[in-house]
């Protein structure tokens, strides 16, 4: 792995286990293109992550050396996008965008207004579907509503419910943004049918995915450093490297014992591309093309 930066000591950062710099280099306008803000100043319908506001999040900012962010509306907030909305008032609309959760009640103005606010896609966070505020009933119906905003539709599905909806997605002229790799289970991995059908989607044009939540199907985990994902990981970098985008999943909700080391994670790219132009397009280029960034 390239050692760029010294490593050395840093000081806490919140919801991380990070005890040291990153060694591979930061990048002007590099961007997160996956996080969540937990504001507790808003109302919400679940739990909400402790230490988890735009405050907290710019310690993680300072470790990475990113100055973009795209803030994903997290599940405790439901359709009530203010949390999000704010957050991106305050890290500022030159560097953050937002991805909502509405249902197909949701008004014109009601839709206008959070384009205005910055957020410039919807999610559809269906990997568990108990406690989803969508449905896949809803996919469609949505798509042609945000359609005309230029937004896309941000999906976590598992692997399996990808394949099982194959039709409904060819379908879809909307941009499709896969998250955390897609959910590609191992030992699978690249042999699951919902590799070459993503990859499909990729090769298109009318898809792009997140190299994000490395530890979610991860089975070595941080003390393997996650390394049975990389072969999942590289091939999608091989397959389609301007249609990637990175983000770190902070503050990592789904792991409640320890948090994953923030640093490592943004190395993880640097292991996962071959050259520094990989990492440009992936951290730079291809988010501010996603999502309406300034490029000069």
């Amino acid at each position: 792995m390239p050692d760029r930066r010294d490593g050395g000591p840093i000081p806490p950062v919140s919801n991380s286990s990070a005890s040291c710099a990153p060694h591979s280099a930061a990048i002007a306008n590099a961007c997160d293109a996956h996080l969540h803000i937990y504001d507790p100043c808003f109302a919400a319908i679940a739990p909400v992550v402790a230490n988890a506001t735009v405050e907290d999040y710019r310690g993680v900012q300072g470790l990475l050396g990113t100055s973009r962010a795209v803030i994903v509306q997290p599940r405790c907030y439901g359709t009530d996008n203010s949390a999000t909305l704010d957050a991106i008032r305050k890290l500022g609309f030159a560097n953050a965008r937002g991805v909502a959760v509405v249902r197909p009640d949701v008004t014109d103005e009601t839709l206008h207004a959070l384009h205005a606010g910055g957020i410039r896609g919807i999610r559809f966070s269906l990997y568990t579907e108990a406690h989803a505020v969508v449905g896949f009933e809803m996919v469609e119906a949505l798509a042609n509503r945000v359609a005309e905003l230029g937004w896309h539709l941000q999906l976590h599905w598992t692997a399996d419910q990808i394949v099982a909806h194959r039709d409904l997605l060819a379908r879809l002229r909307t941009p499709l943004v896969f998250d955390h790799l897609a959910r590609l289970p191992l030992p699978e991995g690249t042999t699951h049918p919902a590799f070459a059908l993503v990859s499909g989607l990729l090769a298109g044009g009318n898809a792009w995915l997140k190299l994000s939540g490395a530890y979610l199907d991860s089975v070595v985990g941080a003390a393997g450093r996650y390394a049975d994902i990389d072969p999942v990981a590289m091939a999608w970098v091989r397959t389609a490297p301007e249609r990637l985008v990175w983000g770190s999943d902070w503050p990592h909700s789904t792991e409640t014992r320890v948090k994953p080391d923030d640093a490592l994670l943004y190395d993880l790219l640097a292991h996962w591309t071959d050259t520094d132009a990989e990492r440009q397009r992936i951290l730079v280029d291809n988010p501010a093309l996603l999502y309406g960034f300034e490029t000069a």
